[in-house]
C-alpha cells in the first residue's frame, strides 16, 4: 500500500495565498478594462490657441488671471501645447458671473462674515481651427473658500489665485478629456 503524501499547513497556506492574490489581480484588471490614460482627443489635435477671456462679470481684472491661469494649466498638463495662429484648436472662454456667498459667520456679532467662498462661472467653446466644428461648449466653473483678516478687498485678491486655477483646471479637463 503506497501511502499519499500529504502537503504541510504551510504549502496549503501559501497555495492559497497564490489563489487569493489570482483571483484579486483578475477582480482589477477586469475593472481597468475601459479606462484609458491619457487624453481622449484624437491624435491630429495637439495643440491650442488660448485667447484672452473676455469678462462680463463686472470684477475688474478678472480676465487676466484666469487666462494666465488657464495657459499654465494647459502647460501643465501638457497634452496640448499652448501657441498662436497656427493651432489645431481654438479656445474661447466669456467669463459670465462672479460672486461671494458668505459661509460661516462670528459668533458674537452676527452680521460678520468670518469666511466666504468665491466662485467664478465660464462659459468655454473649444473649435476645431481647420473645419470649425465645435469639440466643446459647456459652462464650467471654479471656486475657492477663504477666511477673512483684514479688509475683504485683499482677501478677495489672495483668494482670486486659487479660484481661478480650479477654474483653469475645469477647463483644461473638459477639452483634454472629451468623451
Amino acid at each position: 500500500m503506497i501511502k499519499a503524501k500529504s502537503k504541510s499547513y504551510s504549502e496549503r497556506s501559501r497555495t492559497l495565498h497564490v489563489r487569493i492574490a489570482a483571483i484579486c489581480l483578475a477582480a482589477t484588471l477586469t475593472g481597468c478594462a475601459g479606462y484609458r490614460l491619457g487624453s481622449t482627443l484624437p491624435k491630429n489635435l495637439r495643440s491650442i490657441s488660448v485667447a484672452t477671456f473676455v469678462n462680463e462679470a463686472g470684477e475688474p481684472l478678472l480676465e487676466t488671471e484666469t487666462t494666465s491661469a488657464a495657459i499654465r494649466e494647459f502647460q501643465k498638463d501638457g497634452t496640448l501645447q499652448v501657441v498662436g495662429d497656427s493651432a489645431d484648436l481654438i479656445l474661447k472662454v466669456t467669463l459670465s458671473d462672479y460672486s461671494l456667498q458668505p459661509i460661516r459667520y462670528d459668533r458674537d456679532r452676527e452680521k460678520r462674515t468670518n469666511e466666504y467662498r468665491m466662485i467664478i462661472r465660464a462659459k468655454i467653446e473649444c473649435r476645431v481651427a481647420k473645419s470649425g466644428e465645435i469639440l466643446v461648449s459647456k459652462n464650467v466653473a471654479g471656486d475657492t473658500t477663504f477666511s477673512l483678516v483684514g479688509s475683504l478687498s485683499v482677501a478677495k485678491r489672495d483668494a482670486l489665485p486659487a479660484t481661478a486655477a480650479d477654474l483653469a483646471h475645469d477647463i483644461v479637463e473638459s477639452i483634454v478629456e472629451v468623451w
